[in-house]
């Protein structure tokens, strides 16, 4: 099997595996229905085609930036009729960095891996308001197992989070950043899952989507190695001009 890792990171991310009426979660990771989304859009796919092929890829996401969950209200009036839609609730991530991964036949990684290098549609983070803000690729696909990869992959958070991190491990005393990073993958046959989630997808139809029932299994990977000195400012030299950084650089 071959695998395919995607770097999601934007200023607002939203991830719904259920909607309500007038209120539109999210998830704190990325679903496997937003990030199968992705790939089908990428390729080019009508919203009817047949989704059988990406729904038995298993799928992995690992949270490297949980980021912070942040409420909007929005209102929508109808172009032909003028009548104004209820007040609805929609749920974002804002500042997250999640490393996303897919395992399947090499033919369609390689398929996939093209697409995404020059994709049909515009991505988008679980909405279309939600644009990457890094590029989606972390490289070529890989003949590894998806939670192999996903758990040797480097840590994706941002510079300014790092630094954050770093200012509050010299207040606490603590270690520059978290011990380990949390997983979701899909079960293998015959695992017990920990939790279960209704959105692979089975139909993208607008008339009718379906969406299946997976098992997921939670697990928690040491920190990649990393340099905390990198994140640390350069100093400024004798009669140099003083330098700035902005603290949200990615």
């Amino acid at each position: 099997m071959t695998a395919l890792l995607l770097r999601l990171a934007g200023p607002l991310q939203s991830w719904g595996s259920a909607a309500r009426f007038a209120r539109r979660s999210t998830e704190n990771a990325p679903t496997k229905s937003g990030v199968l989304g992705l790939l089908a859009a990428a390729e080019g796919r009508p919203r009817t085609a047949d989704l059988s092929d990406l729904a038995a890829l298993r799928f992995g996401v690992r949270v490297d930036q949980p980021g912070t969950r942040i409420r909007d209200f929005q209102k929508a009036q109808h172009a032909d009729s003028g009548k104004v839609m209820p007040v609805s609730e929609r749920f974002y991530l804002s500042d997250a960095v999640f490393v996303a991964g897919v395992e399947g036949e090499e033919s369609l990684i390689e398929r996939l891996h093209l697409a995404l290098d020059a994709p049909r549609y515009l991505p988008y983070l679980g909405r279309r308001s939600c644009p990457p803000s890094q590029p989606l690729l972390m490289g070529p696909p890989k003949e590894i197992p998806l939670h192999d990869v996903l758990r040797e992959a480097p840590w994706q958070a941002s510079r300014w989070y790092v630094r954050q991190l770093t200012r509050m491990a010299r207040t606490t005393g603590s270690a520059p950043g978290p011990n380990s990073l949390d997983i979701l993958i899909d079960c293998s046959p015959g695992e017990t899952p920990h939790l279960s989630l209704r959105d692979t997808p089975v139909s993208f139809d607008p008339r009718h989507r379906q969406y299946a029932m997976r098992g997921v299994r939670t697990d928690h990977v040491d920190l990649p190695s990393h340099d905390p000195t990198s994140v640390l400012r350069p100093a400024q030299p004798p009669g140099g001009a003083p330098t700035h950084t902005s603290p949200r650089e990615p």
